[in-house]
């Protein structure tokens, strides 16, 4: 991608954001969008690009901004918090939990013990609402665990205010200021209020897409090297267990297309719900995730299969089962990653291989679905697909381009296969907070996160309840 792509890209989400916050002006005390020119908004030609120039409000400071409120996002804010470092936190949905609270993803993958002191407190706290299956024994004996996703969503948030994070949520990251010699020096946010700077030391990209990380201009990569395709989604469908006579509604005559046999259905797992409920996850294949309208396709064509798999179930199984909706997100399995100080590859992963600045530890298999059909196939044969434990690197974590930007969750540096294994969320989570520690302790010296001495941060996490041995 060329620096003139990014930053035409760069302009167009800006000035989508301006579109719907047209007319609105700051007054004091803000930023200049470094790369618009003065004057109103002007169209140059039907498809070039739109010019925009505003003066944008810095209204908030921090030592550690941490953008998105996925696990990962969390476990970053949290560690930061704890560390002793004011910290905001970024989502743009209204809960924090990511695919596992907004994306239907109600089950914890991996081991869920061990994974540090930020993890452990969100399981306590399910525990108190007995909203979480019980510990029964370590991976892979056993390798998950479900819980109610809409209880999670208030422990995250409850867990953030307790440590005095500053939650900003219904806010869209839009953008990053970055200066040549690669430190983020602002973000843009967007929320109710209009367009925001956030000003902060560090900074942690926790999109999941890589988001602040792309629009900076730094080098991320996706999908797989040959074509570029991504990891499939998942929409998650529910259900709830109803009278025989209340299931429904089948899909009208006309609509859409039927289900008929077992033999069509896509890759479909039915998953626990809670009492009487059921959430039916469906592979929706070949869609891109850092693109506005192939997610918005795959959005769209989520919902037709979950209504076309639900068919199936009432009308050839006769499930006794009501339609309880669709996630208000799809579930992404792969964005975009950034480059990193390290890319993690699959070999690492194969090789159970410890690192001196290891600040997190894998155990899940690699579990890479075939990203171009919609069947429950891999990428790899069942003998090949189980891992040894592995330690993932703080390099892995630090933005190559970046001077204070670090990245955790799926968006942190590693190879496709390697991703597939070390996306769950007990090992995002482990990342996380990492991150949160490290971006913490760069806070405090004013400076890069690589000057901080690794040892220092693999001594804190484990302090903190984090198995990192092999």
């Amino acid at each position: 991608m060329t620096h003139d792509h990014r930053r035409f890209q760069r302009r167009a989400l800006l000035a989508a954001s301006a579109a719907g916050a047209a007319g609105w002006l700051a007054t004091t005390g803000g930023v200049q969008a470094s790369e618009a020119v003065s004057g109103s908004p002007s169209v140059e030609s039907e498809s070039a690009v739109v010019r925009w120039s505003r003066q944008v409000p810095i209204r908030y400071e921090a030592d550690v901004a941490v953008i998105g409120g996925g696990i990962a996002g969390v476990s970053a804010a949290c560690a930061a918090a704890r560390s002793g470092a004011r910290v905001v936190l970024v989502e743009r949905f209204a809960v924090t939990g990511g695919d596992l609270t907004t994306g239907g993803v109600a089950n914890f993958c991996g081991d869920t013990k061990g994974q540090g002191e930020v993890f452990d407190a969100i399981v306590a706290d399910l525990e108190k609402f007995d909203a979480v299956a019980p510990y029964k024994a370590a991976y892979p004996e056993q390798s998950t665990r479900v819980f109610e996703h809409h209880v999670l969503a208030f422990v995250l948030q409850e867990l953030l205010l307790r440590r005095g994070v500053k939650l900003l949520l219904h806010t869209q990251f839009v953008d990053a200021c970055a200066n040549d010699a690669g430190r983020i020096t602002a973000c843009i946010v967007c929320g109710k209020s209009g367009p925001e700077a956030l000003q902060a030391r560090q900074f942690i990209d926790c999109t999941g897409e890589a988001d602040v990380a792309r629009r900076a201009g730094f080098a991320v990569t996706q999908g797989r090297p040959e074509d570029g395709l991504q990891l499939p989604m998942s929409i998650h469908c529910f259900v709830r267990h109803v009278e025989p006579r209340d299931a429904g509604p089948p899909l009208p005559d006309g609509w859409l297309q039927p289900i008929q046999d077992r033999q069509a259905l896509p890759m479909t797992s039915v998953w626990p719900n809670g009492p009487r409920g059921n959430s039916l996850k469906i592979k929706i294949p070949k869609f891109d995730a850092t693109d506005t309208q192939s997610l918005t396709a795959a959005e769209i064509q989520g919902r037709r299969r979950a209504l076309e798999v639900l068919h199936y179930y009432l009308q050839v199984e006769h499930k006794p089962w009501r339609y309880d909706g669709c996630s208000p997100q799809i579930g992404i399995r792969e964005g975009a990653r950034v480059v990193g100080d390290y890319v993690l590859t699959v070999d690492d992963l194969r090789a159970g291989r410890a690192f001196e600045d290891g600040i997190a530890r894998g155990l899940f298999y690699l579990d890479g679905h075939k990203p171009d059909d919609e069947k429950r196939t891999y990428i790899l044969p069942t003998d090949q697909r189980k891992v040894p434990p592995y330690q993932i690197p703080l390099r892995s974590l630090l933005v190559r381009d970046g001077a204070n930007l670090l990245a955790a969750g799926r968006c942190f540096s590693a190879d496709q296969l390697a991703l597939s294994s070390a996306r769950v969320s007990t090992t995002c989570s482990m990342m996380g907070q990492a991150a949160g520690i490290a971006a913490a302790l760069a806070a405090g010296k004013h400076g890069d996160p690589r000057r901080i001495d690794a040892a220092d941060v693999r001594r804190i996490l484990v302090e903190r309840g984090a198995r990192l041995e092999l």
